[in-house]
């Protein structure tokens, strides 16, 4: 509604509405002025006509009393008259209705108001002659007020239809007023509206009411400040636009060299990732070789200082390979290309696996290495098994390293469980080694960096392995932290939250069914451990202190043999279990080759510390279910067959003659398709398996074996491989492969897989670890520049110290040359790089075990060469590759002629 209809209605309406208020109220008062003289009137007459009509009743003159009566129905409002007595008798009645007679008399004067009919009713008395007024009869009158009622009615509507005019009249004016108002508020409206449109021009005209003009002058004043202002800002569009485009310009200019800088950035990004990865393969290969060549050395028969010297290139190239590691593994998490993996994990197997890595630097140095999975730790669980694997190698190794006496303690244990489905890890890693302070803990987790400055030059490392584990836990959303005191060791922790697959709960077995268990072992961390894994499993444990003091009638005696043991102490404890009673269970903190030979009775064995969950688990089993029965059965309950998968002849033989021991049994297989017949008829224990063959390669014949199911979904599938970087491992675990042996076979890193999968060590030969004779010293001046084209001192060691069978080894190679330079000059003929590498890694793995030093490192090096930076840079090698053949047929074409020996 409008300002201008609200005005004619303010105005038209509370006029109107007064106005009709008070001319009700005053004809309401008129009405009643009138009823109330009306009423005086009546009563005054009638008053004064009593006396006489009750005179005139006492004398009986009805005349008199007719004319008197007559009188009073000639006052207007009269309409009937009426005199009765008190016994009810009519004396007079004119103009009623005898249905309103009264029933009894009044005693004083009444007058009935209700309705327009009104009645009054007044006693006629007579005076006695004492002078007492006697009620004799009354009087009745009926009186019509509907007159007055009409003229009310009347004279309001006469005042209805004045405030009717008058409204129409204030209608009229007020509607002119509004529509003069509204007509001037809409032309502001509409002058506004345009302004704020944009069109400056409108103007209002200054006439009206004062109001009005005031106004329309404002309007006109901000149309003016409006168009004043926009004057001023185009004025201001205009020079920041020109400052604007000057700015452009320039930050266009930036821009090019900002992205110039990019591209330059990235591609320096990129030459440093490729020279990285260049380098690591280029570097691995000869040190590969070189730590290859150094175990094989250190197995013959060396001068101290010799030994001395070779322990030293030994340490330094294990220091170099994870230095070349940790670069690595630095470089890709800086650019941020490091990606987790999701993927079912078990912690116990992450930590045995971990410690066992670290057992032989452990056993160096004689500590106790120890690894604590508690029982509210869920499994399986779903995480990175790769990296965190990594973070518990890197903190223990660091442990290790940094404690020369005591013991290095690995828990896990839950940290916190929101829910089902996650749950919180922590993992702490304490030692009772040096220590730290706080200033050094502050520094400790930066990059090639150390706590103390002195730590590289005596310990070692490169300072990258803690940078990288705390990267490795914030990317897997843990924190790592370290508590630590000088001279009183450190504990690092970090946590981990994963993923609960399934209910994560795990039965524990029930391998002792309540069999009574002794237990001695001195280190009480390990003692305890022992002691809660045996009563889990269902053992009744009493601890003892020596070994010799057993408990009544044991079912298992579970001891630790010491740290030093002499030619007495072996002696003592061959004794000691050739008298036991009941089977025993040895424990030593020492490599497997290191073992003293205690001609273990029947029903005992003997496990390496750290001692994994699963291989403590068959070890009991075994030794709870052994019978005193002939040497001969317990050894056929002991032997694994193992299966050996290798294209190269030459590599199955070596290896062959590695595992040969009463304790296996040994399969071959020259091809994947060869394994896959084998395994559909056979069981086997242990697999392993070549990576590159022709056909079916390694990883697709493990695969088809895993897919057959039952004993194959479980059976150990270790890969053997020359090349084994962080994404080749990567590929072949998710292969289903367990663990990686790199060529050539270290013969430590073997027996702790056997020790691992098998569940125990089997004997070796007894011709096996004897000494190979030394050859008679070369004067320096024989010694040439370049390699041997054959070695077979050398060979001999290769071939587990029998110079036949390495002599053996080389014919086999040489006589595998005419095809394999067939193979090679077919692949650079039709220029295919898979079978120029295909070939190459057969030659390199063949000459991997055979006493040609010159043709492995030349063919080693070609096939790192081909796989990092294919065919267009290998021609001088293949050069070296073809002479260094004719030069091995040349010593083998002589050698027929001559008996075997060293040549240059």
């Amino acid at each position: 509604m409008s300002l201008g209809n609200r005005l004619t209605l303010w105005i038209l309406c509370l006029p109107l509405l007064v106005l009709l208020l008070v001319s009700v109220s005053l004809l309401k008062q008129d009405t009643e002025w009138r009823k109330a003289a009306l009423r005086d009137r009546i009563v005054t007459a009638v008053e004064q006509q009593s006396p006489e009509m009750a005179q005139a009743l006492f004398d009986g003159a009805q005349s008199r009393l007719d004319g008197m009566a007559r009188r009073l129905l000639e006052i207007d409002e009269t309409r009937g008259v009426g005199i009765y007595t008190d016994e009810g008798l009519i004396e007079l009645e004119m103009g009623r209705n005898r249905a309103q007679v009264a029933t009894s008399p009044p005693h004083t004067t009444q007058l009935d108001t209700s309705g327009d009919l009104w009645r009054l009713m007044m006693p006629l008395a007579v005076a006695n002659n004492e002078g007492t007024a006697m009620p004799q009869a009354w009087l009745e009158l009926d009186i019509d007020t509907r007159a007055l009622t009409l003229d009310y009615y009347r004279r309001l509507a006469t005042a209805g239809l004045g405030l009717l005019i008058l409204g129409l009249l204030l209608f009229v004016i007020a509607s002119a007023l509004g529509r003069r108002l509204d007509s001037s508020l809409d032309n502001a409206a509409e002058a506004l509206r345009r302004l704020r449109s944009g069109d400056l021009d409108i103007r209002l005209p200054e006439e009206g009411a004062p109001e009005l003009r005031r106004l329309a002058r404002h309007v006109n004043a901000l149309g003016d400040e409006m168009q004043q202002s926009r004057e001023n800002t185009q004025r201001q569009i205009e020079q920041t636009t020109s400052e604007l485009e000057e700015s452009m310009e320039t930050i266009e200019i930036k821009n090019i060299e900002l992205d110039l800088a990019h591209r330059r950035a990235l591609e320096a990004n990129r030459i440093k990732s490729e020279f990285l990865a260049s380098m690591s393969h280029e570097i691995r290969t000869p040190l590969n070789g070189i730590v290859g060549f150094c175990r094989l050395l250190g197995r013959s028969r060396l001068e101290p200082r010799q030994r001395e010297w070779l322990d030293q290139v030994q340490v330094a190239c294990d220091n170099l390979l994870a230095l070349v590691n940790d670069v690595l593994d630095f470089s890709r998490m800086e650019a941020g290309r490091l990606e987790l993996d999701r993927a079912e994990l078990d912690m116990v197997s992450l930590v045995d696996e971990a410690l066992a890595l670290q057992a032989p630097l452990a056993h160096q140095k004689g500590l106790h290495l120890l690894g604590l999975v508690y029982d509210d730790v869920p499994s399986p669980l779903r995480g990175d098994p790769l990296r965190i694997r990594q973070v518990l190698t890197n903190l223990t190794h660091n442990a290790l390293k940094f404690t020369e006496q005591g013991e290095v303690i690995v828990r896990v244990m839950v940290e916190e469980q929101p829910d089902v489905e996650h749950v919180l890890l922590r993992v702490s890693i304490s030692d009772t080694g040096i220590g730290l302070t706080s200033q050094e803990q502050h520094n400790l987790f930066q990059a090639f960096r150390q706590a103390a400055a002195s730590h590289p030059r005596q310990y070692g490392g490169s300072g990258l392995g803690l940078a990288i584990s705390r990267q490795l836990v914030e990317q897997m959303g843990g924190q790592i932290t370290v508590e630590s005191e000088p001279s009183r060791g450190s504990t690092f922790s970090f946590t981990l939250p994963l993923d609960v697959v399934g209910n994560g709960i795990e039965t524990s077995d029930d391998i002792l069914d309540g069999s009574r268990v002794a237990l001695f072992e001195p280190h009480a961390p390990t003692r305890h451990a022992l002691n809660h894994l045996l009563t889990l499993w269902g053992g009744q444990v009493e601890e003892t202190h020596q070994p010799d003091l057993l408990p009544p009638a044991p079912a298992l005696l579970v001891a630790t043999l010491p740290t030093e043991l002499n030619d007495d102490v072996v002696e003592e404890w061959r004794a000691r279990l050739q008298a036991c009673p009941c089977p025993v269970l040895l424990l030593v903190n020492m490599a497997p080759l290191e073992l003293p030979d205690l001609h273990l009775p029947r029903g005992c064995e003997i496990l390496c510390k750290p001692v994994s969950r699963q291989a403590l688990a068959d070890a009991l089993r075994r030794c709870s279910s052994a019978q005193r029965r002939p040497a001969i059965e317990a050894q056929r309950q002991h032997k694994a067959r193992i299966l050996v998968v290798d294209d190269n002849t030459i590599n199955r033989r070596l290896l062959r003659e590695l595992l040969q021991r009463p304790g296996l049994e040994l399969a071959e297989a020259g091809s994947g398709e060869e394994a896959l017949a084998l395994a559909e008829g056979e069981t086997f224990h242990l697999v392993l398996m070549d990576i590159r063959m022709p056909g079916m390669d390694g990883i697709e014949a493990t695969q088809a074996l895993r897919r057959m199911g039952g004993h194959w979904a479980r059976c150990p599938i270790i890969a053997v491989t020359a090349h084994a970087h962080d994404s080749e491992r990567t590929r072949l675990q998710a292969a289903g492969m367990q663990e990686i042996l790199i060529k050539p076979v270290d013969s430590n890193r073997l027996e702790t897989i056997l020790q691992r999968h098998l569940g125990f060590v089997p004997p070796l030969p007894a011709n096996a670890s004897a000494p190979t004779p030394a050859l008679p010293a070369v004067r320096e001046n024989d010694i040439a520049a370049d390699l041997a084209v054959v070695d077979l001192e050398l060979g001999t060691r290769l071939a587990n110290g029998n110079e036949s069978l390495a002599y053996e080894l080389i014919g086999e190679l040489v006589a595998s040359l005419p095809d394999t330079l067939e193979q090679l000059h077919k692949a650079l003929a039709s220029s295919d790089s898979e079978a120029l590498l295909d070939a190459v890694h057969a030659l390199n793995g063949a000459c991997r075990y055979c006493g040609a030093p010159e043709l492995a490192l030349v063919a080693e090096t070609l096939e790192t060469r081909l796989r990092s930076r294919g065919m267009s840079e290998v021609s001088s090698l293949l050069e070296d590759l073809f002479k260094a053949i004719d030069r091995l047929n040349e010593w083998h074409a002589q050698s027929q002629e001559a008996p075997p020996s060293t040549a240059k």
